[in-house]
């Protein structure tokens, strides 16, 4: 890897890019362990150094804590316009290679074959380069429409990154009126996932001998009976709240972590679980949580209070990723389908920054290159044939806009 990365492969003379191809461009960018937990800034200033050489002005977006930053980037229309047009969608981070048996370094992209193989090679770092060896062929043909080229951070943990800068539309940034978020599809429309939110419940009961239960409220004991009652929530959520187009076909709610206890001759005090929600469109985030809190108060609290009156159940909210529906015939969808030669959409379980957009009132869809199969996984691959396909979506991309 060079010392200095921030202009790996950009010429001498004014940090002008060389000629690069997607998989040129994979390989620098596969390089970054961009991580989530990593800064992600070097990636973004080579990234913006191979812009600038395009003539090409970034605008980046730092986390509150420095360690991040987003980049937003606007290809103009004729005239110099910027409002509206159509915004490529990435996020830059990927996650930890750690425990997992790669047989290459995950952060040097190796080609097989017909495969690139590397950490993000699918998850999203080929979209990321097509949209950059792209930006040369947007800028050959005059457009009629912007497009805008968006980058962001920490997708993979909850798709948070992206959240200050679709606040800033309008605002400091260009609204797009389309937004397509190429998370790996196999260059399949994609007009629909599901939500999630993350909830912390914690139980506050009463300590006490363990020679004397009576004397006490066992907060693990509370915790059981409320993580009964969000199985019937959940069976009752997925009677009434049928959604066909996913797998499954329904909401589902999972405990994935508890704590609580002191020690063995103790009644337990204090006991916390995390808890979460997939959501499908249309079920209200709140539902379950309201649910679990009525189920409290009613069934748990009072006897509870009779033990001690600083007794409580409290649930908090720790992230929240909105369902995504892009909307039969939508303006991102329609696009889409005319861009790919497709008459079908379908849905995925992942969830994506589409839901981000949408929710900002921006038209987006789900559409990019690679097998969501290989995300994550050791020896993450991409086929070269997948890079070829999205840049020839791309150049279609160009030619909308420039019509």
């Amino acid at each position: 890897m060079p010392a200095d990365r921030s202009h790996a492969g950009l010429s001498a003379a004014g940090a002008r890019p060389l000629k690069m191809t997607a998989k040129d461009i994979l390989g620098h960018l596969v390089a970054f362990d961009t991580t989530s937990d990593k800064t992600n800034i070097p990636m973004a200033e080579w990234i913006r150094a191979y812009l600038a050489g395009l003539g090409i002005e970034s605008h980046l977006l730092p986390s509150g804590n420095g360690i991040h930053t987003n980049l937003f980037a606007t290809v103009p229309a004729k005239g110099g316009g910027t409002a509206g047009g159509i915004g490529l969608s990435g996020h830059m981070d990927v996650v930890p290679t750690t425990g997992q048996p790669w047989e290459t370094d995950p952060y040097e992209m190796v080609e097989k074959g017909s495969r690139l193989y590397g950490r993000g090679t699918a998850d999203m770092k080929g979209f990321l380069a097509c949209m950059l060896a792209s930006v040369p062929a947007f800028q050959a043909r005059p457009l009629s429409q912007p497009i805008h080229l968006i980058f962001s951070y920490d997708e993979e943990v909850g798709c948070t990154g992206v959240i200050p800068m679709v606040a800033e539309f309008g605002k400091t940034l260009p609204k797009p009126d389309i937004v397509i978020v190429g998370e790996p599809s196999m260059m399949s429309v994609v007009d629909g996932h599901k939500g999630g939110s993350r909830f912390r419940t914690e139980i506050i009961g009463k300590d006490a001998h363990s020679s004397r239960p009576e004397l006490g409220v066992g907060s693990i004991f509370v915790a059981s009976d409320l993580i009964q009652e969000l199985k019937r929530i959940e069976a009752r959520v997925q009677r009434e709240y049928p959604a066909p187009r996913f797998a499954p076909p329904y909401p589902t709610i999972t405990v994935s972590s508890i704590e609580g206890g002191i020690a063995h001759n103790i009644i337990p005090p204090r006991c916390s679980f995390t808890w979460g929600v997939r959501l499908t469109p249309g079920f209200d985030n709140s539902e379950a949580p309201c649910a679990l809190q009525a189920y409290a108060e009613r069934e748990l609290l009072p006897a509870m209070r009779r033990v001690h009156p600083d007794c409580d159940i409290r649930t908090e909210l720790l992230g929240l990723l909105p369902a995504f529906a892009s909307g039969e015939g939508s303006p991102a969808t329609s696009l889409a389908l005319k861009l790919a030669g497709q008459n079908d959409v379908y849905t995925v379980p992942y969830g994506t920054e589409a839901s981000h957009f949408q929710a900002a009132g921006v038209s987006s869809v789900v559409c990019g290159p690679g097998d969501i199969a290989q995300a994550h996984q050791p020896n993450e691959f991409i086929e070269i044939a997948e890079l070829d396909n999205c840049m020839a979506f791309l150049g279609r991309v160009r030619d909308w806009a420039a019509a």
